[in-house]
């Protein structure tokens, strides 16, 4: 029933959009201004817009040119975890004619510390036009004309072979040397081999660049490509609408960075080999928030807050939603509680912990009109109190059992993935399971995440959960449950968009 739901809901925002994009081309007769609102630039103070004046963040500037610009080379600051699991590093060098040269180094193991294989791909990219779909976002063409392989020893050649053709490019995998390049796709042979791999630069098609402008004159620079799709076999296919972990700058990014130079120095031959992060125990205890924010596929902008009592086996979520891709205009809030249980030690991903997280308890506000006014349009016993929705006015939505308007279920389980890291300045870092592209809940063990969201830092001081909202919640499920969660984010999307042109006019 949700899947309809939410196919008609993404039909009517893809279609409202595309009314914007074509209003405003008529006018302006600028592709770049489609379908954006003043511009990409937002000097809104994070903490402030977020509540989080008891926290650590950041009062820089953000802002984001349109179309990017991409010139010079952008790398991974961290070992990064993809579905599957796959862990690597990336470094992307992108020339005046837009031309580029990137560089994926796979590894053995989730700390990076023991390379198996790199891919080196040419090609040439074209930005087209400012995305209908994820606001803030450019849409861009890729063209491959090169992909090699090159292999860092005899464990990872077999692990190749089982899958891999025989042939690939007129050469059979056994006859590949440790270090030496195998090209397994030109524009003329090759595509068959890339499919066996997995291996997809879908995430080109979707790009932001962002600029932090820091208080002392300093800048960082980062480079938000396309997510990639939880479901491995749906990769090469998929169309990306949301964004992985972010690429930095060589030459403009965070300090001190010691992983940003060994990519930046890497070449195919020659893998980084990151170095060994000091333990980081998984201690939940506190209030946990992001550190920016975030975009999930589907248009949804938001941060996360929250608050773990390990005694109580409790936590507090709150997830805060927002309009725009700097989270400076809010919609709703939702604030969630529940239990959870710590599990074993995760057999695919080293360091991580698995978990399992129920949600018995769901607070809603809206922030805006057209969001209260959509709310109060549901039927009577299905969100909260029928009628009763006012801007700023908190609703408790367990007594008719969540908000399927929402996407909210009450009670709900999820099974999920959490570890812990150290930052380059021994500041603790949270990483929770990433939520699955086909919007189906990890509601089972088989469905656990296999990847992270960006990560959340923790907050000065020990902040135990509020009795108010008795236990706690996992940072995971509010993300909703299942392809309800998609309905959740596309209606209150078309809701907000339309009523204010409605008020307006």
């Amino acid at each position: 029933m949700w899947k309809g739901l939410f196919s008609h809901l993404l039909r009517g925002v893809w279609l409202l959009w595309m009314w914007q994009a074509v209003f405003v081309d008529a006018t302006q007769s600028k592709v770049w201004e489609v379908p954006t609102a003043s511009s990409f630039t937002s000097s809104a103070n994070l903490s402030e817009s977020r509540g989080e004046q008891d926290c650590e963040r950041s009062h820089s500037r953000v802002t984001a040119d349109t179309p990017p610009r991409l010139d010079g080379t952008w790398v991974s600051t961290r070992c990064e975890v993809r579905p599957g699991p796959e862990f690597l590093t990336r470094s992307y060098t992108f020339h005046t004619g837009r031309h580029f040269r990137a560089l994926q180094h796979y590894y053995k193991d989730a700390a990076c510390e023991e390379p198996a294989y790199s891919l080196m791909i040419r090609g040439k990219l074209r930005p087209r036009r400012a995305s209908w779909i994820t606001r803030g976002a450019t849409e861009a063409e890729h063209h491959l004309s090169e992909v090699s392989l090159v292999v860092h020893g005899p464990a990872a050649r077999q692990r190749l072979a089982s899958r891999l053709p025989a042939t690939c490019v007129g050469l059979t995998l056994g006859r590949v040397v440790p270090g030496k390049p195998l090209e397994l796709y030109n524009t003329r042979a090759g595509r068959g081999c890339l499919e066996a791999l997995g291996f997809s630069m879908m995430e080109m098609s979707l790009m932001r660049v962002e600029t932090q402008h820091q208080s002392r004159g300093g800048k960082v620079q980062e480079l938000l490509l396309g997510d990639l799709h939880t479901d491995w076999t749906q990769r090469t296919q998929h169309r990306p609408t949301g964004y992985q972990q972010p690429l930095q700058n060589a030459m403009h990014h965070t300090h001190p960075c010691p992983v940003c130079a060994l990519v930046y120095r890497s070449s195919e031959q020659r893998p980084p080999v990151l170095p060994r992060s000091p333990a980081a125990p998984l201690a939940l205890a506190g209030r946990w928030v992001s550190s920016r924010c975030e975009t999930r596929p589907d248009v949804l902008f938001l941060t996360r807050d929250f608050t773990f009592d390990p005694d109580q086996h409790a936590w507090q979520g709150v997830y805060r939603h927002y309009s725009d891709p700097v989270c400076s205009r809010p919609t709703f809030t939702l604030r969630a509680s529940g239990h959870f249980a710590q599990g074993n030690p995760s057999a695919k991903v080293s360091g991580a912990t698995e978990f399992v997280f129920k949600v018995t308890r769901v607070r809603v506000a809206a922030l805006d009109g057209p969001t209260a006014a959509l709310l109060n349009g549901t039927r009577p016993g299905k969100c909260g109190r029928a009628g009763g929705w006012a801007v700023g006015v908190e609703q408790d939505l367990t007594p008719t059992g969540g908000c399927p308007l929402l996407g909210i279920k009450l009670p709900h389980k999820e099974y999920e993935l959490l570890k812990a890291e150290l930052d380059p300045r021994r500041r603790p870092l949270l990483f929770i399971g990433g939520r699955p592209t086909d919007g189906l809940s990890p509601d089972r063990p088989q469905r656990r995440p296999t990847s992270f969201q960006a990560p959340m830092g923790l907050c000065g001081g020990d902040t135990r959960p509020s009795r108010r909202y008795g236990s706690a919640f996992n940072s995971k499920q509010l993300a909703a449950s299942g392809t309800e969660a998609r309905a959740r984010l596309v209606v209150l999307v078309l809701g907000s968009v339309l009523c204010s042109c409605f008020w307006v006019y």
